[in-house]
């Protein structure tokens, strides 16, 4: 479970994000603050995952504030002041938000602490047992070991777990990237596969969960040389 902190002095602002944490799945909010030195008194003695931070703020406004606690956790930045982008990003925050701040951007953002959260673990230990996909409103989390294949359809991307078909806007490619090589391999530039729901080879093609998924010119090189290997 991710544990989130929204800090704003616009009690409006806090509602709307509050109400967009709600959405996704493991995403918890904490605590929120309208005073950003309560806060600052809390997060001292408090782990917090993830936090939402307004700019704009009396007494200490947000820049100050993310240089005070360092890197102890992730920020989000999110200001109705678009000249503040710099400072934020001169701090390493994960995004800046510009208010009005829509689901869609808002879902653009915890993607990107996912896939940073992702990135900073060794590769050795690769204990992910899961990613989180958007779909329509919000982020869905799926277990790798229920995936059979993905198939890229258009603008969309299916991924066929064991009762199930879920579509994202997402492309192949970004999942290629973000799942595991030693599970997942593409043999398509339509499709990736679960290497351990695969039931048998017959020639350029593979048998998955009922379907027979086709090895192209391009992946079928790469595709014989993992096997070999395993």
């Amino acid at each position: 479970m991710t544990r989130c902190v929204i800090i704003d002095d616009e009690p409006l602002a806090i509602k709307l994000l509050s109400s967009y944490l709600e959405k996704i799945d493991d995403f918890e909010l904490i605590e929120s603050f309208s005073n950003p030195l309560k806060a600052l008194s809390y997060l001292n003695n408090n782990s917090v995952d993830l936090i939402f931070l307004d700019i704009q703020m009396p007494e200490i406004n947000g820049v100050q504030l993310a240089k005070v606690l360092g890197d102890q956790s992730k920020i989000i930045f999110t200001t109705a002041y678009p000249n503040y982008a710099v400072d934020g990003f001169e701090l390493k925050a994960l995004d800046y938000l510009l208010k009005p701040i829509s689901f869609h951007r808002f879902l653009d953002a915890v993607n990107r602490y996912e896939i940073k959260k992702l990135d900073t673990k060794p590769l050795v230990e690769n204990s992910t047992d899961f990613i989180f996909v958007k779909t329509e409103n919000r982020l869905q989390k799926i277990k790798l070991d229920e995936i059979y294949f993905l198939k890229g359809m258009g603008d969309y991307c299916a991924i066929i777990t064991d009762d199930s078909k879920v579509m994202t806007l997402e492309n192949m490619k970004s999942f290629e990237a973000k799942l595991p090589s030693d599970k997942f391999i593409r043999v398509h530039k339509s499709y990736i596969v679960s290497i351990n729901k695969i039931k048998y080879i017959e020639k350029n093609r593979i048998s998955v969960k009922e379907e027979l998924i086709p090895i192209s010119a391009s992946y079928d090189k790469a595709f014989k040389k993992y096997l070999s290997q395993m």
